[in-house]
């Protein structure tokens, strides 16, 4: 069994709490082992590092060296933390002079980081560690009739070079991920593009803007609902598609689902453990699309 220090976070424990329990359940179901680091910290954000590039290093790095002193490798489910932490890993593994530098600063915390650990998002490790034939075994409700627009999200897969989430640009694995469930991934034009999200706080139109716009392409597609692995991406999707409504009268009725959630049902796991009706918009439409259970295969 693959074991891995699950990183959740900051945003997923407070806002997306069903990320967390669809994410656990499958990967339990899927013979992936998670170990939780009491003492992990916020990831240390992109903020930080405009503030100091050192602090930001210094604040990823003591989350990966816990992790390290286990022998246990990070897998995150938040975007923004896989980006970070692997921007972290990537440049201290590259320059010894600043991994010095910053294992100076972890010396208070007795916390050493010696540039061995990997760190890998929630969707490779399914495709990589446990196989689209694997997970293909445990599925025992596929889907019929759906269409789904798959949303990679901008900090899952870029800068491709430090995060090494896909050898394919555009990238495909999500959509095989989707796919192995029954439904069919819409080659959407803007899968690729940013949800708007992170600008929010800052301009609110021109993240509606950004929303609106990949919320127009799925439509186009006639995609029945958008699929997501980033907790940030998920919330600006289910929440804002009820403020476009109401402030630019356009209604898209495109429900968001994680992608936990969605295997998850088609492994026929408990919805209510899945987190099902936690989120906003119903998914009454894909629940019906599920297919008659059949026998599990052996695992």
């Amino acid at each position: 069994m693959k074991k891995y220090a699950l990183f959740l976070g900051c945003n997923i424990p407070a806002r997306v709490f069903q990320y967390e329990a669809s994410a656990r359940l499958v990967l339990k179901e899927l013979g992936i082992e998670l170990v939780d680091i009491e003492e992990f910290s916020c990831c240390g954000p992109v903020p930080l590092r405009s503030l100091s590039f050192e602090l930001f290093l210094a604040a990823g790095a003591r989350n990966l060296g816990l992790a390290e002193a286990q022998g246990l490798d990070v897998m995150c489910l938040c975007s923004g933390c896989f980006s970070t932490l692997s921007d972290v890993n990537h440049h201290l593994k590259e320059d010894a002079e600043l991994r010095a530098a910053v294992n100076k600063k972890l010396g208070s915390f007795n916390v050493a980081y010696n540039a061995g650990i990997e760190v890998k998002h929630f969707l490779k490790v399914l495709y990589q560690d446990v196989g689209l034939e694997n997970i293909k075994k445990r599925i025992v409700r596929s889907y019929s009739d759906l269409r789904i627009a798959t949303h990679y999200g901008c900090h899952t897969i870029r800068p491709s070079k430090v995060v090494q989430f896909d050898e394919s640009f555009p990238p495909i694995l999500f959509d095989k991920l989707v796919e192995v469930t029954g439904v069919e991934s819409v080659p959407w034009a803007a899968k690729s593009a940013c949800c708007g999200g992170p600008a929010i706080a800052v301009n609110e139109s021109l993240a509606l803007d950004l929303c609106e716009k990949k919320l127009a392409d799925a439509k186009a597609w006639n995609a029945d609902f958008l699929c997501t692995s980033c907790p940030f991406c998920h919330v600006q999707f289910d929440t804002m598609q009820a403020k476009i409504a109401s402030e630019r009268e356009q209604k898209y009725d495109i429900p968001s689902i994680l992608y936990s959630q969605l295997l998850g049902l088609a492994m026929d796991l408990d919805r209510e453990l899945l987190g099902i009706d936690h989120n906003r918009l119903s998914l009454e439409k894909l629940e019906s699309a599920l297919g008659p259970a059949r026998p599990k295969e052996a695992a």
